[in-house]
């Protein structure tokens, strides 16, 4: 019996039971998708080609309990499984693993993403999203679970193919992959993606980039294995991906003018009454460079040695560099500056003819001049043992694992807010609102870092039978993680004059400052387990229950405010029950149900805490307290006839915050920051939409086979809303929405997604693919940035009706 883990090659998948006998490795091994007691959803490379899935938003209208944060553009998306969420630059609650090993760290200010980034979703063996705690066999501890991306690897033929796809929006895209089996021992496989598409959001300020939510990356890989006996294989993977896209522009929907701030209240909603006639997909971008920059290249060699017939040993290394550059404007704001305006105690006055007609942004968040915003190496190491008893009844595994994450230079984030700058780098801004009235509002905030992450795992999960049908699997592991930050650079500036005026606070101009050179650490330590029966009463039949201990390291916030800059581990009991069953027969299909119950300690939450005039208001990770979410999922396929499939699924989750610890929000510099404002007791948390329904149908005409196949399909997705931003209590509230919809929440939305493929026309080995994602062309939004205080709230859209058409030749 061979326990190599490697993704098993082309296989016969039975697609009337939706790909229920595919073979997946969400324990390390490889096993049925129908035999693994764990909640999985599974898409093979042909089923993310017909759905049109490139990017790991694409994901979500497929797999229940699954949202992504795309928040910083989709490049830059974090994944949110069962409520499990990201917030800002915390570690991962969901791992994203390309070829068994998880994505390179970066130690970037905001959302990065960490892995399922472009150029990851051509040329793969399968995609397993795995929902809940994956903290006793995965490399690095999970609370929400993990996304597994399975390339192909080299095979013993030659093969491979070229395909072109064009769509609308001038959306381009070329793909190759060559496998050369160079003899019986060597084999190779190449393959590289680009793809290029204009923005769907329209640039109206006639500053930068005309439009924004584009497509532009190319990515390539190579990989190769040698079977240097035949007991013992080297399996080596190099890919390199860079994107260039403008990134994204939320759009300013809403405005405050009976807010405190009175002065930003009048320019923006003056903002908002120019552009209320503009069409639905325009934005206002302030910075002449806009972009968003990520570049990565990583090395994967996997070595696997056949011990014995009950015996494999598998060591995983691994080395990646990811570089990070960006200018985003985060509220897309542009104001233009009045003849007269009121000022912070409602007196009319008149503007100095040198300012009127002047233009400046609000809240952008850029690359410091000469720094990236993330410069980081990340090497891995993991040893692992696999093995079973003589009988078969007990399979064990067990394993150690290393990370060390550390920074190639310092990197940061620069920021600033109500200024008028020709020139934020260098620091030429005038902050007008505080020349015309005497109060600064205006600020150009500066941080440089280096942070190292070093994280250190033992692990041993074993199964046994108890019966034929009844089996006991425990795992256990212990972690040690290890964050130290280093601040190079804190500065915040502020102009009331023509030049840069004494800055508040900055290490530059201070050193003595107590935040220059000052040294953040956090360590963390902890068991994490695994406790679950299943039981077979037949082949096609699998029932489940288990309890895990999830843990997620506590970590350090170099960007915010001093006394909130770091945040302890988050622990989590999750308990899950689950049926799986197969039908086969007249009416061939699947049905799995799983319901679970989650009780997070310490969970790492944001928190805003609003700065006193000079200072902007700053961001933090606090350990919120108590909160649990419980849920169910559902996922059925079904061959009703011939040709014909339906896949459907439906989640339903149920957030709250059940306790708060008040002292975490509590200001640590009341002459700076007024106390925090985060989640409220007993309010939902972010992501977790209470109600997710999708359903895709496929049929297959009935042709001549010298004809080729053809297949007609689509897809329907709804969403239910969701919370995405603790409330806050506004006046005079203007917005260009139709209804004054809650904006603490993500409103519903609903989708449908067509296709039609035609596989090996007329004999030939060329296939052919139409795709439309959104087709009614509905309009959405993603997600909010709010400043209620300071008097606007902005929405990302979500992407418009998109299609296109594509070619393959196989050989």
């Amino acid at each position: 019996m061979c326990l190599i883990s490697s993704p098993a090659q082309a296989q016969e998948v039975d697609h009337a039971l939706g790909g229920a006998d595919i073979i997946v490795t969400a324990r390390r091994v490889e096993e049925r998708l129908q035999d693994v007691p764990i909640s999985i959803t599974a898409f093979s490379q042909e089923q993310l080609d017909t759905n049109n899935v490139v990017a790991a938003k694409d994901l979500v209208a497929y797999t229940p309990s699954l949202s992504v944060n795309t928040r910083y553009g989709s490049d830059y998306g974090s994944f949110s499984i069962r409520g499990f969420t990201q917030e800002e630059r915390t570690t991962a609650s969901v791992g994203v693993y390309f070829a068994d090993v998880v994505a390179p760290r970066n130690g970037g200010a905001s959302n990065s993403g960490d892995g399922g980034g472009p150029g990851s979703f051509f040329d793969l063996q399968n995609v397993q999203v795995l929902k809940g705690p994956q903290g006793t066999l995965f490399g690095r501890n999970t609370t929400g679970g993990a996304v597994l991306l399975v390339p192909r690897k080299p095979s013993r033929d030659f093969e491979g193919y070229v395909e072109g796809s064009i769509g609308n929006s001038d959306m381009r895209r070329l793909q190759g992959v060559v496998n050369l089996p160079v003899n019986d021992t060597f084999r190779l496989r190449f393959g590289f993606d680009r793809q290029k598409r204009e923005g769907y959001l329209r640039n109206i300020s006639g500053i930068g980039p005309k439009d924004f939510a584009d497509i532009d990356y190319f990515a390539a890989r190579v990989s190769l294995v040698a079977d240097l006996t035949p007991d013992l294989e080297n399996y080596t993977l190099a890919s390199y991906g860079h994107s260039t896209p403008h990134g994204s522009v939320a759009k300013l929907t809403d405005c405050f003018d009976g807010s405190v701030r009175v002065i930003t209240a009048q320019f923006v909603c003056a903002q908002l009454d120019r552009e209320r006639d503009a069409p639905f997909m325009a934005v206002s971008n302030y910075l002449a460079d806009a972009r968003q920059e990520i570049e990565q290249w990583q090395v994967i060699n996997t070595t696997t040695w056949q011990a014995s017939d009950t015996l494999t040993i598998k060591n995983i290394a691994s080395y990646a560099e990811q570089v990070q550059d960006q200018s985003v404007d985060l509220f897309g704001l542009s104001f233009v500056v009045p003849a007269t305006l009121r000022n912070t105690s409602g007196t009319l006055i008149t503007v100095p003819a040198e300012f009127v007609g002047m233009v400046s942004g609000s809240s952008t968040v850029q690359s410091p001049p000469g720094y990236e915003a993330s410069d980081q190496a990340t090497f891995t190491e993991e040893l692992q043992f696999q093995g079973r008893s003589t009988d078969g009844r007990l399979t064990w595994q067990t394993g150690a694992y290393f990370e060390k994450s550390t920074p190639l230079s310092a990197y940061g984030t620069q920021s600033q807010t109500n200024n008028f700058c020709t020139d934020s780098n260098t620091f030429q801004c005038r902050d007008i609102f505080g020349v015309i009235t005497g109060a600064s509002v205006g600020s150009v905030n500066r941080q440089l870092a280096k942070t190292t992450f070093r994280n250190i795992g033992l692990y041993a999960q074993a199964s046994y039978d108890l019966t034929e049908r009844l089996k006991v699997t425990a795992g256990l592991r212990y972690t040690w993680d290890k964050v130290r930050t280093e601040i190079v650079d804190k500065a915040l500036y502020r102009f009331l004059g023509p030049d840069r005026d004494q800055p508040v606070r900055s290490c530059v101009d201070e050193p003595a400052l107590t935040e220059c050179g000052r040294i953040l650490r956090q360590d963390s330590k902890a068991p994490t387990w695994l406790i679950g029966l299943d039981y077979k009463p037949n082949p096609d039949l699998l029932l489940y229950a288990k309890w895990a201990r999830g843990y997620r390291q506590g970590s350090t916030s170099p960007q915010s405010i001093q006394g909130r800059d770091t945040y302890r581990p988050e622990k989590v009991d999750s308990y899950e029950a689950g049926v799986k069953a197969t039908f086969r027969g007249a009416i061939p299909g699947t049905f799995n149900i799983a319901a679970f119950y989650n009780d997070f300690r310490d969970q790492q939450l944001k928190a805003t805490f609003t700065g006193v005039p000079p200072y902007p208001s700053n961001l933090a990770i606090v350990n919120a307290g108590k909160s649990r979410i419980y849920g169910a999922e559902i996922e059925a396929t079904v061959s009703p006839f011939d040709g014909f499939r339906l896949q459907a699924s439906y989640a339903y989750l149920n957030s709250k915050l059940e306790e708060l610890d008040a002292t975490y929000l509590a200001t640590p510099d009341p002459l700076r920051y007024t106390d925090g404002r985060g989640p409220l007791v007993g309010g939902a948390l972010p992501f977790t939409p209470k109600h997710k329904v999708s359903a895709t149908a496929n049929y297959t005409l009935p042709l001549d086979r010298a004809i080729g196949e053809i297949t007609l399909g689509g897809t329907f997705s709804y969403t239910a809303r969701m919370f995405y931003q603790d409330p806050v209590t506004s006046t005079g509230r203007r917005t260009i929405l139709g209804s004054f919809d809650d904006y603490s929440f993500i409103a519903a939305n609903t989708l449908v997604n067509l296709n039609a493929s035609w596989s090996g026309i007329m004999g030939s080995p060329v296939d052919a693919q139409f795709f439309m994602t959104n087709a009614f062309d509905k309009r959405y939004f993603t997600a909010h940035n709010i400043s209620p205080a300071q008097g606007y709230l902005a929405r990302y859209i979500g992407e418009p009706r998109m299609y296109g058409v594509r070619l393959r030749y196989s050989f």
